[in-house]
């Protein structure tokens, strides 16, 4: 498995999705998603995921430098028809006029419907956090194909179902959540299937119900459970709840789509902290809390104790220094990516 340094393969995945049909600024932003969740450690959400997306442009589902539109254009709410572009431009889009928005209003709610995966949630919420915004995002597959089951079931009806939330803070990593609702991210049954490793029993459920650490249970006939395992009912909560902000209230509905178009429903809600209190003193606070959580004596089996996002902080830090991992699955796709389009993999 090589270690590719960041900046070069960010250079690789730009070219490729240039070649594909994007523009040249769609391809980096693209691309910079994607290096950014190898940097902190969410591979799921990486380099894995470009050939998907090549096949989902090649079958249409995907349309690079697709229209960009608002349904509704209010003073605190928009509405956004992503007309099935790439994710990562039609939410940065809509967080630009969501924070823009909440700037002179104090809050302000943005749906978007019609994109592909926009990835890593956190990317958007530490965004909206640095412009001094308490920033919550949540995404589901629309009516698209699901892997999760409900408490109790063991046929797939939800999606992964994420969740982020990112705070201002004065410390050195970011403040932010950014969890799935399920056992595990759909993407990490990818990375485990690529390195040819099993995963935890209680992430899955084969198609008898059974508890399962094949990573392919969920694609023959099986599903990831929520997140919680014995308290799992919680996490299905969660799933739910995302399901109705970011699929029903978009208008995407739920259930399954049969063309099995992935389509990432947002609800995206900024809220201003300058107008609630001074941002300063709550940037401050907001470090004073987390060196307290810092400060917590770790138990047994753990050497530390870490804020939300800190972890992630301190990974992207030693993959800037040694490089990427990458799959050599992966890396093998990628470079038949670059032979087809032309690319030089340049060292």
């Amino acid at each position: 498995m090589p270690d590719i340094a960041a900046d070069r393969l960010e250079r690789l995945t730009a070219a490729i999705f240039a070649g594909a049909g994007s523009s040249a600024e769609e391809a980096a932003t693209v691309a910079r998603h994607l290096i950014s969740a190898n940097l902190v450690g969410h591979d799921s959400h990486g380099v894995l995921n470009i050939p998907v997306y090549i096949e989902r442009i090649r079958a249409g589902h995907i349309v690079p430098g697709a229209p960009f539109e608002l349904l509704r254009d209010d003073a605190t709410t928009t509405v956004v028809d992503g007309h099935w572009g790439f994710g990562y431009t039609v939410t940065n889009r809509a967080l630009d006029i969501t924070l823009d928005k909440a700037r002179r209003h104090g809050t302000a709610a943005t749906t978007i419907l019609r994109q592909g995966h926009i990835g890593r949630l956190g990317d958007y919420t530490i965004r909206g956090a640095q412009a001094g915004m308490l920033t919550f995002l949540t995404a589901d597959s629309g009516r698209g194909p699901k892997k999760v089951a409900p408490y109790g079931g063991r046929e797939p009806r939800l999606g992964t179902n994420p969740i982020s939330i990112g705070v201002p803070s004065a410390t050195e990593a970011p403040f932010c959540l950014d969890m799935a609702t399920s056992a595990a991210a759909a993407g990490k049954l990818k990375v485990a299937q690529a390195r040819g490793e099993q995963v935890p029993e209680h992430w899955l459920v084969d198609a008898d119900g059974n508890p399962s650490g094949d990573p392919t249970a969920a694609d023959n006939g099986g599903a990831l459970q929520p997140l919680g395992g014995p308290e799992g009912f919680k996490g299905f909560g969660l799933s739910a709840m995302v399901e109705i902000m970011a699929g029903i209230l978009p208008g995407l509905g739920f259930g399954v789509e049969p063309s099995g178009r992935h389509n990432d429903g947002c609800f995206l809600f900024c809220v201003k902290v300058d107008a609630l209190r001074p941002l300063d003193t709550f940037r401050n606070e907001i470090k004073d809390f987390a060196d307290y959580l810092n400060a917590t004596r770790p138990a047994r089996g753990f050497q530390q104790v870490y804020h939300p996002g800190q972890i992630e902080h301190q990974r992207m830090q030693q993959r800037l220094r040694d490089g990427i991992p990458v799959e050599d699955k992966t890396w093998q796709a990628l470079l038949g990516l670059c032979a087809q389009y032309g690319v030089a993999p340049a060292e």
